[in-house]
């Protein structure tokens, strides 16, 4: 059932998960694309209409957008054309009554057997381009979208946790921390970004903070500052 934002009783990190938080050049950054092909597949219509729908010209992306920007990517780097993807979408979000079905849905474990299911009943063979069954008839995720899923913990049925440089670094992005943005064991890495513009050295910070110094070199390099510019 989509969610409203009116609706009485609803957390207000749950309100978070709607509102716009995210520019387009951060989010395909966070999902390693551009802003103009994140663009693209929201306003290009084409003879089908957009990829990915519900973005307002001018606004920022939600954190729901924006986990649905990082799948679209995925399903972009296998191959999977844009109208394929958008089918997908909309069959998703009618059989489950979701808005933002790539975020709210458990697809590594559910979603092999909709995509499957959508393929025998629009003839979308490549969209098997994403599952793999071996010889017992056992199905898997293809290797491009397995490493994608692993960089996110769920919580009622939503990507509510996501390690955008994989599960075994602290980067984490979670709408219950800091507003959304990207964090580093609870602070912002846009805050070590700016301690640095504004001259402080890693050791400074290491003091202030009580940082590792490997991730302070983690959090700078994820806000696009060389480490030996930092030092």
């Amino acid at each position: 059932m989509v969610t409203k934002l009116s609706e009485k009783n609803i957390p207000q990190w749950r309100r978070r998960l709607y509102l716009p938080a995210y520019s387009l050049a951060e989010s395909a950054r966070y999902a390693s694309t551009s802003s103009r092909i994140v663009s693209h597949w929201y306003y290009y219509r084409g003879q089908v209409g957009p990829a990915i729908k519900g973005k307002e010209k001018g606004k920022p992306l939600s954190y729901f957008q924006l986990i649905e920007v990082a799948f679209v990517a995925t399903m972009r780097r296998a191959n999977i054309s844009l109208q394929k993807i958008r089918k997908a979408r909309e069959y998703a979000s009618q059989t489950f009554e979701v808005e933002y079905p790539f975020a709210e849905l458990r697809w590594q474990t559910e979603g092999k057997h909709l995509l499957l299911e959508l393929k025998d009943i629009l003839g979308d063979s490549e969209l098997g381009k994403l599952i793999v069954a071996d010889k017992s008839g056992q199905e898997a995720w293809k290797p491009v979208m397995a490493e994608r899923f692993k960089q996110f913990e769920y919580e009622d049925n939503i990507a509510l946790k996501w390690h955008v440089w994989g599960v075994q670094n602290p980067i984490l992005i979670d709408p219950r921390i800091s507003f959304g943005a990207p964090t580093i064991h609870g602070l912002p890495t846009w805050t070590l970004k700016g301690r640095v513009e504004a001259g402080e050295t890693v050791e400074e910070i290491h003091d202030e903070f009580n940082l590792d110094f490997n991730d302070i070199i983690l959090a700078l390099k994820f806000e696009g500052i060389d480490f030996n510019i930092a030092s």
